[in-house]
């Protein structure tokens, strides 16, 4: 009888048991994957490990690398880059900057042991390769071929290393084993001839596989009085004909863009998936996860070519999603935490978290006319569909004629902070700003400086100052603000807030060519020497 009973109790421990255990072996995927900036996707896998690499053109340091273990909690754990160039574009310096260009596109491999990434800078004409034995140390080996790649990926094939790039056509050439340059005697050739008629926008974001039989680019396109759609070519020879079949294309999440641009994956169970990035208004452009379903021998993406909002993954939940974070600014070592990025390059004698515990402090280095130019603004995404961003700030180290404070950054901007005036007064200011023109992406287009609206000045009789820039990019139910709308706002006790009456209509402009982030910023206008120190950084989706 206890047998019997022991049995019963077994059998029904099992069965209950049995549930919870299928559930740990999934991952719930609800779209976007993280709703912040992070385009130009391509990604590999390594063994049981995903990585994955985004664009991030002129902050620095630059091309950030993702770690997932379930392909929907993604972390950055290092960046390819430290600074493209010493020079007035990265530096700020008379009248330069890399804005709309630097790194666009990178494509990421791991082959034998090494990860390699390669990809375009615009403000250079040239393509970039970089590789590591390991991926989650940053600033690799780089090698540097003088013409640029425009959207390119790699492909290595038995010993060989051929690179597919290009823009309405695509490309094909031979590079060296080791990416340092294009192999002697390389013969450049067209592989692919979009069509021309009908469409905005033809054949970029190139993406080469070999899978079994087949070569396949994957491409995104833009018909025109259609959404962007992803393309699939394909062939069994590698400079065979290709043809063309569309694998994603439809509306999605509310909107009227289309989701595509990016890399497909196998994982280690033999399921395939795609990550592909919405164009998504100021918030940036933000990544999705597609499941793949082969038909016919074509990766077919989402639901039969129709962007999917939520699905399980065949991988079990593992890790977060650290794309962006909160800051106490408590180092014991003069570094910042991986989600920070510079506006263009820093100068690093001109910040510190290590001079005052606890506090972040960033030094007037060189003098500028305003945001557009200022050295060592520190920014991090925003992230939607609403969120907030905070600061304590002690302007106690400011001298006459700086400026110091948060900023909601783009190239049309708003800001809010403390400026000293040529006699030493400190007062409180909030202005939105909007540029005269705009360029092209790729022009960097120089900004005008004097285009301002001023909607707060008042004198500051206190050193310390909390700030708060609010952005509403998707509206809820009980929201009065409109897509993409920021706003001001102050205390100078930390409980009472006042909102500043003015309102930033953001949008994502292609001069900058990057979705909004949050600005720390602390420049000169007369003299360097002064300094801001911001306590914490407080961020909140809401």
């Amino acid at each position: 009888m206890r047998l019997s009973r022991l049995f019963s109790f077994c059998l029904l421990a099992l069965l209950v048991g049995a549930p919870t255990q299928a559930k740990d072996k999934v991952t719930k995927c609800v779209n976007p994957l993280t709703y912040t900036d992070i385009p130009d996707n391509d990604w590999i896998r390594v063994g049981d490990d995903y990585y994955m690499v985004s664009t991030t053109m002129y902050f620095c340091p630059g091309a950030p690398i993702m770690h997932s273990k379930d392909l929907v909690h993604w972390e950055i754990i290092s960046y390819v880059y430290d600074f493209l160039a010493d020079d007035d574009v990265y530096n700020l310096r008379n009248g330069r900057n890399a804005y709309g260009k630097g790194q666009w596109a990178t494509s990421l491999r791991y082959v034998d042991g090494t990860f390699y990434a390669l990809f375009i800078a615009n403000d250079q004409g040239k393509t970039y390769i970089y590789k590591t034995k390991d991926i989650y140390s940053s600033f690799w080996e780089r090698s540097v071929i003088d013409r640029p790649f425009h959207d390119a990926s790699m492909l290595f094939e038995d010993g060989h290393l051929y690179v597919v790039w290009g823009n309405g056509e695509l490309h094909i050439i031979e590079l060296e084993p080791d990416a340092s340059a294009i192999k002697a005697g390389a013969q450049e050739k067209v592989l692919i001839n979009s069509p021309r008629e009908g469409f905005n926008l033809r054949a970029e974001g190139a993406h080469i596989y070999h899978i079994g039989d087949y070569y396949y680019i994957l491409e995104i396109d833009w018909p025109s009085g259609g959404v962007r759609t992803e393309t699939c070519w394909r062939s069994k020879e590698l400079f065979g004909e290709y043809e063309r079949k569309v694998i994603l294309s439809a509306p999605f999440d509310g909107r009227g863009d289309g989701v595509a641009q990016g890399g497909i994956i196998e994982t280690q169970n033999g399921d395939w998936y795609a990550i592909m990035f919405q164009d998504h208004g100021a918030v940036g452009r933000i990544p999705t996860l597609q499941p793949v379903t082969w038909v016919d021998g074509w990766p077919i993406l989402g639901d039969n070519t129709v962007p999917v909002k939520e699905f399980t993954v065949n991988l079990p939940e593992s890790g977060q999603n650290r794309t962006w974070a909160s800051d106490e600014f408590k180092y014991k070592k003069n570094k910042l935490d991986l989600v920070w990025q510079w506006n263009h390059k820093p100068d690093n004698s001109a910040w510190s978290v290590t001079e005052r515990k606890g506090w972040l402090r960033l030094k007037t280095g060189q003098i500028a006319t305003g945001l557009a130019d200022a050295r060592n603004t520190l920014t991090q995404r925003t992230v939607g569909p609403r969120c907030w961003s905070e600061v304590l700030m002690d302007a106690s180290g400011m001298k006459p004629g700086d400026h110091a404070g948060i900023c909601a950054f783009q190239s049309n901007w708003c800001q809010i902070g403390v400026e000293v005036n040529a006699d030493g007064q400190k007062e409180l200011v909030a202005l939105t700003h909007r540029p005269a023109r705009r360029g092209r992406p790729g022009q960097g287009a120089q900004q005008p400086q004097n285009n301002d609206t001023e909607a707060l000045r008042i004198p500051l009789n206190q050193d310390k100052v909390w700030l708060k820039i609010r952005y509403v990019f998707t509206p809820q139910a009980d929201d009065t603000a409109r897509a993409d709308q920021a706003f001001m706002s102050y205390s100078l006790d930390g409980k009472n807030w006042i909102e500043v009456d003015a309102t930033l209509q953001m949008s994502f402009s292609l001069d900058y060519f990057t979705g909004y982030r949050t600005g720390l910023y602390s420049f000169a206008t007369d003299k360097a020497g002064g300094w801001a120190d911001f306590d914490y950084f407080h961020q909140q989706q809401y």
